[in-house]
């Protein structure tokens, strides 16, 4: 019998098939997912649930919901799909919702996001521990609940999903751009020639360059992973030898998207939360924008110049949601490359993010590399990882090392040391890591910095 501690974590469900996740696991889970729904006071008859493009996806949803017809709820399966259009899904249709996909991880993956009606996240302190509890239950009880009636409707939302993004941002207007996307054999293959292209709505300013369309959870070319540089590198090139304006880059269920300039350079996740942000509070004047705690400062100075009110948050999408709820916030951005949107039922959706980078790089005449230059005012280290043996301590280390500095702990320690420079240390949740991010106002004392912290958290 699976241990589902082993596979239901804090946000969502992720483990190698078979021998952690399999079709027994996704029945059991479909069922306790609709119980959870139905204790906590929702009425859940019918959920909606889609897959990305891994090969167990159709066998692992359809199981999904011959468990949660067992437990009396209908479902609609949209099929294959991004995450942010299950997303939609759930909010357009106002229902409980499932999507099968490990996202970024390796093809021997395979996972489920959940969330209740209107796209709203469930997570270990919002209903996930009470279903990883009752479906290692299901599991242990040979007398579980028997198949009931088979109730699956197949609806087809891509147009619809499409049509929602587009009438949030106008490209039509826009000067003409060349566009080479890397779908690195991921969902944004189904989706970028729907929303961007003209696949099912009329044609857009943007010639769209492809790269890996081809749906294909083995991922032939390179890891579906933008975050990690070397899955950029085909990118980068294509965009320097067909001469384009700008490149993006989608994980496997496409909810994130990171942005290469005309050069061939990275544009930071950071700066195009600010680009975002900037766009947003024209529209909705004096709103609040959340920004996770590593992104640059660069994000609340130009939120506050705009008018804007800034939230700092915690590290992770439960939290930013969260925190987009209680406020009201009009938009969020992470490191990561998770961008968030009240317009899109405070979820989070990468592909409304490129758009809005496509109508203001279109919107002047400007390259992107000037452009972005304006949201890019400090140089960061990005995210350093190294092997500790107790986090604790060695926080501990470098909190006396830095005796002057100005420390809060909202999520690890973060430490103000002058002159506009900062860092953060978090241990991780799941293993003996520490991670650091440095940021400082040129590359040099970015540099200094970062190599005094990690000579003593590696020393």
């Amino acid at each position: 019998m699976s241990d589902l501690s082993q596979i239901i974590k804090a946000y969502d469900v992720r483990g190698t098939v078979p021998d952690q996740f399999n079709e027994t696991v996704a029945r059991a889970i479909g069922t306790a997912f609709v119980e959870m729904l139905r204790e906590s006071g929702d009425e859940p008859d019918q959920i909606v649930i889609g897959h990305d493009m891994r090969e167990s996806g159709p066998s692992l949803a359809a199981a999904f919901a011959n468990g949660a017809n067992a437990a009396g709820a209908a479902v609609i399966n949209i099929g294959l799909a991004s995450t942010d259009q299950l997303y939609y899904a759930s909010g357009a249709l106002n229902l409980p919702g499932a999507m099968f996909t490990a996202s970024h991880n390796p093809a021997q993956y395979n996972g489920i996001k959940l969330c209740r009606a209107g796209a709203r996240p469930v997570g270990q302190d919002s209903g996930l521990a009470v279903v990883r509890q009752r479906a290692q239950q299901l599991l242990a009880d040979l007398n579980a609940e028997a198949d009931g009636p088979s109730r699956v409707e197949q609806r087809d939302v891509l147009k619809d999903y499409a049509a929602h993004l587009r009438s949030l941002v106008d490209l039509s207007g826009i000067r003409p751009l060349k566009v080479i996307v890397d779908a690195g054999n991921g969902m944004g293959g189904y989706t970028v020639p729907a929303v961007l292209g003209d696949q099912v709505l009329p044609a857009l300013p943007l010639t769209i360059a492809p790269l890996f369309f081809e749906l294909d959870g083995s991922f032939p070319n390179h890891e579906a992973n933008p975050l990690d540089p070397k899955n950029l590198v085909d990118l980068q090139n294509a965009v320097r030898e067909q001469g384009a304006d700008i490149g993006l880059a989608f994980d496997g269920d496409a909810d994130r998207c990171f942005v290469i300039d005309e050069n061939g350079d990275p544009v930071s996740p950071s700066a195009i939360t600010a680009l975002v942000a900037s766009r947003e509070l024209a529209k909705f004047p004096g709103s609040t924008i959340i920004h996770n705690l590593i992104t640059s400062a660069a994000v609340p100075e130009i939120i506050t110049e705009n008018g804007g009110k800034p939230v700092r948050s915690r590290v992770g999408h439960s939290f930013i949601k969260a925190e987009m709820a209680s406020t009201n916030a009009v938009f969020g951005g992470e490191h990561s490359a998770h961008y968030y949107f009240r317009d899109f039922w405070f979820a989070d959706t990468g592909m409304l993010a490129a758009m809005h980078v496509l109508a203001a790089l279109g919107g002047q005449e400007q390259p992107l590399s000037e452009y972005a230059a304006e949201y890019e005012r400090y140089v960061a280290s990005g995210e350093i990882n190294s092997t500790v043996a107790d986090a604790t301590a060695k926080i501990a280390e470098v909190r006396a090392a830095f005796p002057d500095a100005s420390v809060d702990d909202l999520d690890g320690m973060t430490f103000q040391v002058g002159d506009g420079a900062w860092f953060n240390l978090r241990a991780s949740n799941t293993e003996p890591l520490l991670r650091l991010n440095v940021e400082a106002p040129d590359a040099d004392r970015m540099a200094k910095l970062r190599d005094e912290v990690l000579a003593i958290v590696r020393g």
